[in-house]
């Protein structure tokens, strides 16, 4: 019994392990990729440290595509791709610690001495500077011209963003005489913080969504396709790395420097030199008085090796180097006064209390309010209205309320009660509120809450869903405040006038619209009916159904129609409901002491077949199957549990009906672009007759190249088998490397499968 208990457990860890994999890997995507984080730095900070703690305790568990394995991936569509010459890693944090953890900068003192262990010098030579927190990117030069600039992407492989690069101004074009061969510069593409601030006043003047902060605004800048209107946006460029480089020998960072001075580019300031730990600290320590006045983002000091012999002798690991790290600072703290807690009314309908506060400068800039969260988090911090609290901002970004000064509190303050203050009414249409068993938060349970239709708007138009240009959070707010809409899909029944006449300001002081934003959007609005099913399912903002989601949902259903009628769906909620009931009914479980075992076994042996005949379709397909392990059945569920019964609710409910009738009579299908047997069902082309299967990190999204293969009339199957022609292998790979190689598969990479799209033989 005990073997099987610490079975039990050993499994439960690893599966919190994969979910822990599955959240950064999915955070990495919105970070790198989507500029559309939903965890702060520290929260990442925290998840990615667990990981590598998990990782330490069980290397055995680690595969290729580990995130600690792995740089960051901002490969992006509609870009054509780069090889870098040396690759681009990212690189490793180290972080500042609170006194009553012990030495605030234990980290770095242990940086220090493996890197003097390493090197076999009690003193190594380092040099520190500001971690700039802006997007990374190559520029190549030859022969002084440069050639092409390029995101990191995937470390190995980037997107060309050259056209883009040419609008910074402290980009130069030419390089003054006497340029090295070759000189790939790493650097950072970045908005100074005045910058940014103008741009979203300006923006929040034309109706536009305001950018969340530099970052964010920079990554999705970069990737626009407009060069023109990248070069209305604020970027600047500063060096602080070299690539590929052909030309006098640069000894250390002296010598980059001077090389950098001499070809006018502009690089990170102030480089501090250091010749012992002491030296490092008082550095470091420099960095972070002077961080606020450098005019851009920045949360801590990048700590690299002076000379480059000790760089190549140290290497790197599949990541990021050995001879580098980045220290992170602990945010700012200030105290101020909680003058009173206002309730928004979420695109979900959940109420999130928000902290209204006396002004105070926090990293930079002035911070009124904080979100609260929830009840329960009020709660936990005992926060009252009237309340001196400590605020620091997570990430040097999001302002958060850290606790609060107990001995600064007035005599008569009183407990907060979310559902009291409200009345247990939404405070937008005066609907009552609920709260779900089991859920913390309070939700408006009206659907057609004003406030839930603006919000589910905004959403319904960002980027990552139905990328609807020019409709922000201000215009919703309008359209929905003027009676225009009452719900997303109404947007698509405005016309010019109606949207060009719309009145962002007030009554005493009107802005229009106008007629140039009005034909975007409506030009937007009618390419969004082509979106495909992945686009639709994440702007529907159905709780849990995200853009990762999303794309898996698509992959098992042909458009949205199927989705909302979904056989695969009800199947998938029928075998959890069968598997838990099968384990519930386990003979041997000591919850079931005293029962009637054979009644149980029994049981258990008429539910099994009845489950497997119901997946026996699915699992034919690859779609999803049951494990056993230790006496217990788990369904391999693709789309997971939680979400299968979200979709599942969502589209029998009055609301989700209502969606499908109205898409139906708008004429919008929202066919999926990854349907797996649409993708697998071959036909005529270069790859008629081929069956292929993909594995490992590729350069896109795999359903695309599933898509290419299909178009070229070839099948992309889940599963290696005997009947597999090819399979298609990125870094990684795992069990289907090796099963392709156990049954004399041809392993090929993308570079071979674009030449048998083309019809060439490899």
């Amino acid at each position: 019994m005990n073997d099987l208990f610490e079975h039990a457990a050993q499994e439960a860890a690893r599966e919190h392990y994969r979910e822990l994999c599955d959240t950064i890997r999915r955070n990495d995507e919105l970070y790198y990729a989507k500029a559309t984080p939903e965890l702060s730095d520290a929260e990442y900070d925290a998840l990615y440290r667990e990981l590598e703690q998990i990782e330490r305790e069980h290397p055995d568990w680690v595969t290729p595509d580990s995130p600690t394995r792995r740089v960051g991936n901002d490969l992006s569509e509609g870009f054509r791709k780069v090889t870098h010459p040396v690759p681009m890693q990212s690189i490793d944090d180290i972080f500042e610690h609170k006194p009553e953890q012990g030495e605030t900068d234990a980290e770095l003192v242990d940086f220090y001495n493996r890197l003097a262990a390493a090197l076999r010098r009690p003193s190594p030579k380092v040099v520190v500077e500001p971690k700039i927190d802006g997007c990374a990117v190559t520029l190549y030069y030859r022969n002084g011209r440069l050639q092409y600039a390029a995101t990191r992407g995937d470390g190995r492989t980037g997107d060309d963003i050259t056209a883009n690069v040419r609008t910074i101004r402290t980009v130069p074009q030419v390089l003054p005489e006497g340029a090295p061969a070759v000189l790939e510069l790493r650097g950072e593409i970045f908005m100074p913080s005045a910058e940014f601030d103008a741009l979203n006043a300006a923006r929040d003047a034309e109706g536009l969504p305001a950018f969340a902060n530099p970052r964010n605004a920079t990554a999705g800048t970069i990737k626009l396709l407009d060069p023109e209107e990248v070069a209305r946006r604020p970027l600047r460029f500063l060096a602080h790395g070299i690539g590929a480089y052909e030309g006098e020998e640069l000894a250390d960072m002296d010598a980059y420097e001077a090389l950098l001075r001499r070809m006018q580019i502009p690089y990170n300031k102030p480089i501090l030199r250091a010749e012992n730990l002491t030296e490092l600290r008082e550095a470091v320590a420099q960095i972070d008085r002077e961080r606020r006045e450098l005019g851009f983002g920045t949360d801590g000091a990048v700590i690299k090796l002076d000379d480059f012999a000790g760089r190549e002798a140290l290497g790197s690991t599949a990541r990021a180097p050995r001879w580098a790290a980045a220290f992170k600072f602990l945010p700012e703290q200030k105290e101020t006064l909680l003058r009173a807690i206002s309730i928004q009314v979420g695109r979900t309908g959940v109420l999130t209390p928000v902290a209204e506060l006396e002004p105070v400068r926090l990293s930079g800039t002035m911070v009124s309010r904080s979100t609260l969260h929830n009840q329960d988090e009020i709660e936990r911090l005992d926060i009252r209205i009237g309340d001196t609290v400590l605020m620091e901002k997570s990430g040097e970004i999001i302002p958060n309320v850290v606790h609060v000064v107990l001995g600064k509190r007035p005599a008569e303050s009183q407990p907060y009660n979310l559902f009291d203050a409200v009345g247990g009414k939404c405070p937008c249409c005066g609907a009552p509120i609920g709260r779900q068993e089991g859920q913390v938060a309070w939700r408006c349970t009206n659907l057609t809450c004003p406030a839930q239709a603006a919000m589910r708007t905004t959403y319904f138009c960002k980027r990552e869903a139905l990328d609807i240009e020019n409709l922000g959070d201000t215009v919703a707010e309008a359209l929905v405040a003027r009676g225009l809409i009452a719900s997303p899909l109404d947007l698509f029944t405005l016309t010019q006038e109606k949207l060009a006449g719309l009145n962002l300001g007030t009554e005493e002081e009107p802005r229009r619209f106008g007629e140039k934003n009005a034909g975007k959007a409506l030009a937007a609005l009618e390419r969004a009916k082509q979106a495909p099913l992945e686009k639709w399912l994440t702007a529907l903002g159905i709780p849990t159904i995200g853009a990762v989601t999303a794309r898996t949902v698509a992959q098992y259903h042909a458009d949205i129609a199927a989705l909302g009628n979904s056989p695969f769906l009800a199947a998938l909620e029928e075998l959890e409901d069968g598997a838990d009931t099968y384990n519930r009914l386990n003979p041997k479980s000591r919850l079931n002491k005293g029962a009637d075992k054979e009644a149980l076994t029994a049981r258990r042996a008429e539910l099994r077949p009845r489950l497997e005949a119901l997946l026996a379709p699915y699992a034919e397909r690859g779609y999803a199957t049951l494990s056993a392990t230790g006496g217990s059945l788990k369904l391999n569920n693709p789309i997971g549990s939680v979400s299968t019964r979200k979709l599942r609710e969502y589209f029998a409910s009055a609301a989700g009906q209502q969606v499908l009738s109205t898409l139906s009579e708008l004429g919008i299908t929202a066919a999926s672009a990854s349907y797996r047997e649409r993708l697998t069902a071959g036909g005529e082309g270069p790859l008629a007759g081929l069956t292929f299967v993909l594995t490992g990190a590729l350069s896109r999204p795999r359903p695309e190249f599933e898509q290419l293969i299909a178009e070229a009339g070839g099948k992309a199957t889940g599963s290696v088998t005997k009947k597999t022609n090819y399979l298609v292998a990125g870094e990684g790979g795992g069990s289907k490397r090796e099963k392709a190689l156990a049954l004399g598969i041809r392993i090929i990479g993308e570079a071979e499968l674009m030449r048998l799209l083309e019809g060439e033989s490899i």
